[in-house]
């Protein structure tokens, strides 16, 4: 029987399990692939207080990790199926294994949006990535696209500037909504083209991937783009399917204001997982701090006999 139960080792889950270790609360993380969560795919951080010069999203993820297990969080890796919040001792599962807690902090974050056009599931992973720093070495000298015009897709076009031959940027408008500075960073890079107010329609191959078909918006007309791999930044969707019983809003998010309190009792939200307008790593590990500190009030005020 855990204090608190950490569902997701992003930079909420982790700050969780830091101030819940310093208040004394026993807790335990779970995380089925690493900590980090997205941050830990991300090359170099540098809008996150305290690095003027950055940081990269892992050496930032396994210090926040490092931390946490020095203020006594528990971690264990487990691909969670379902959750039993309903009564006083929560209950959270992974196959046939069950974790139990007085509380538990949903920190799951999101996952890559995929565009659901023709020939995208063919080609995960052998020629459509979601993750530039993860796999932009396989494509050292070639072509490639970048879809999207958030910080992700900007910052995934810097990046890979410096390990391939041409990199394209396809936006589905005229302005890109990612902050100025990125967007000048890629414009800075002279192999960085921009194709802007078009979409994808279908990526194309037969054993390999060739390129994707484009559609321009304003005009109507078709191009075909040759390229020998794309990497997609077109958002996230939260992990919140296996979420029964949490209210959540029309897009799947967990309805938690700032003070993290879900529709259940002793049951809280951090990061990207809730329904909040700045979905940033300074954001989610103030979520983290938050949820942590309701939670041991939470155990502290209830008086439950467990």
């Amino acid at each position: 029987m855990k204090d608190i139960l950490i569902i997701g080792a992003g930079p909420a889950g982790l700050t969780a399990a830091i101030y819940a270790g310093r208040a004394g609360m026993d807790a335990l993380v779970i995380e089925k692939l690493f900590a980090g969560g997205q941050i830990a795919n991300t090359h170099l951080l540098e809008n996150y207080p305290g690095f003027p010069d950055g940081i990269s999203g892992q050496d930032f993820a396994e210090a926040m990790r490092k931390q946490a297990e020095k203020f006594g969080a528990e971690f264990v890796s487990a691909e969670i199926t379902k959750l039993d919040l309903s009564g006083d001792i929560k209950k959270i599962y992974a196959g046939e294994k069950c974790f139990e807690g007085k509380t538990v902090i949903l920190a799951g974050g999101a996952i890559p949006r995929k565009l659901g056009i023709e020939g995208e599931e063919d080609f995960i992973g052998m020629g459509i990535s979601f993750c530039a720093t993860c796999d932009g070495m396989f494509f050292r000298g070639r072509d490639v696209a970048v879809i999207g015009g958030g910080d992700t897709a900007l910052g995934d076009a810097v990046y890979l500037s410096n390990i391939c031959r041409k990199v394209y940027v396809i936006h589905r408008r005229d302005q890109f909504r990612a902050s100025k500075v990125v967007v000048d960073q890629a414009k800075a890079k002279e192999n960085v083209e921009f194709i802007m107010d078009s979409v994808p329609e279908r990526f194309l191959g037969g054993f390999d991937f060739e390129g994707v078909e484009l559609l321009n918006k304003k005009t109507g007309e078709k191009t075909t783009l040759e390229v020998q791999g794309c990497f997609l930044a077109v958002g996230y969707l939260p992990d919140t399917a296996y979420m029964e019983g949490i209210a959540l809003d029309k897009s799947g998010y967990i309805i938690a204001g700032e003070d993290t309190k879900t529709n259940i009792p002793g049951v809280f939200a951090a990061g990207d997982i809730r329904t909040k307008r700045l979905r940033q790593v300074v954001t989610a590990a103030a979520d983290g701090a938050v949820a942590a500190d309701e939670a041991a009030a939470y155990i502290e005020s209830t008086k439950i006999s467990f």
